[in-house]
């Protein structure tokens, strides 16, 4: 992989990647499959294995994903699966990256997520997942991510898609959450993680989908919103989280996710994200870097093969994602249709 200098239309130079002549064009779902499949079994996968314990939770939540998105969930050891789940809930309701670690917001919207996905969200006590959620809530309405203290916009968005998905939504005061996301709300149309912080776009993914959950887009300017999101796009096609920053596949998730809830993913040039999102992928061992030539992993895997999603590519290999919740539309559309399998 390489740098250029690019400039924009004022002379100004840009950060980007050159992708190279000989970097992937098709996409290569078998290969990710195996890929997903083998990580923490194959020898070159172990250490890398071994020093992610600490956000092994969210990793399995990308590695099962990605695998339904393909339609190989299958493959996966549904109940070894369910049983980690299990065994990370804590006696306070919340849930854990890994047995022997704190509990904490962000790991228990990915345990959440799947089990919603295995239809298995009696495996853990529900009630006490709520009362753990509950129990962060501010009274500015801002959620902490833990008994720590720490506040930031992903964990209301944290907070609001765990109970939306368990049917529970009615149990936190949702109009204070939304006062908080709102105070955050940048002069560009952006957030940031707290107010007066700059935009981003992974902060402001978790707003709007915040706002969308509880119904309340009409809050945003999604033309102005949707003017930022779409400056992310570099001449590489790829896109970044911030200005002056290169781009990664995982902003085509933040980014496209965003525009898709606006209602405005269609200013995107989607032909030249999707070069550049299939450049990235290792076509000797399948899975997705953040740039073409890294090393690649679990996380850019999913949100590689979830923004082709968005872009409607590859429809006989890649499900509908859902653009809220980064789960197989079908999935929440079992939800929506039989509520009570999560009473």
């Amino acid at each position: 992989m390489s740098y250029k200098q690019a400039h924009d239309e004022m002379g100004t130079p840009i950060k980007d990647v050159t992708i190279s002549s000989k970097a992937p064009t098709s996409f290569l779902g078998d290969k990710h499959s195996e890929f997903i499949a083998a990580y923490g079994s194959k020898k070159d996968y172990k250490y890398e294995y071994a020093m992610t314990e600490y956000l092994r939770m969210s990793g399995i939540y990308w590695g099962l994903t990605a695998m339904d998105l393909l339609g190989k969930l299958h493959n996966m050891d549904k109940d070894k699966v369910v049983q980690f789940v299990k065994d990370c809930q804590h006696d306070c309701g919340g849930i854990s990256a890994s047995n022997g670690h704190d509990p904490h917001m962000l790991y228990t919207l990915s345990a959440v997520q799947i089990l919603t996905l295995y239809n298995k969200v009696d495996a853990i006590n529900v009630n006490k997942v709520v009362d753990y959620i509950k129990g962060l809530q501010q009274e500015d309405g801002s959620f902490t991510g833990d008994k720590w203290g720490e506040v930031d916009t992903r964990f209301s968005f944290v907070a609001v898609a765990c109970l939306s998905l368990l049917g529970r939504l009615d149990e936190i005061d949702v109009d204070k959450a939304m006062e908080f996301v709102l105070k955050c709300m940048n002069y560009d149309g952006g957030f940031g993680c707290l107010p007066g912080s700059e935009s981003h776009s992974g902060q402001i993914y978790c707003c709007v989908g915040m706002l969308s959950i509880i119904g309340r887009l009409h809050h945003i300017n999604a033309d102005l919103l949707g003017w930022w999101l779409c400056e992310r796009q570099l001449p590489s096609g790829g896109l970044n989280g911030r200005p002056e920053k290169l781009p990664d596949v995982c902003y085509s998730w933040w980014v496209l996710a965003s525009l898709k809830i606006i209602g405005r993913i269609h200013w995107i040039d989607k032909k030249k994200l999707e070069t550049f999102i299939l450049a990235c992928q290792d076509d000797e061992t399948g899975g997705f870097s953040d740039r073409p030539g890294d090393v690649v992993d679990p996380f850019h895997t999913l949100f590689g093969i979830a923004g082709l999603s968005l872009l409607g590519s590859f429809p006989d290999k890649i499900k509908t994602v859902n653009p809220v919740f980064c789960m197989p539309e079908e999935t929440l559309e079992r939800i929506r249709l039989h509520p009570q399998i999560l009473s």
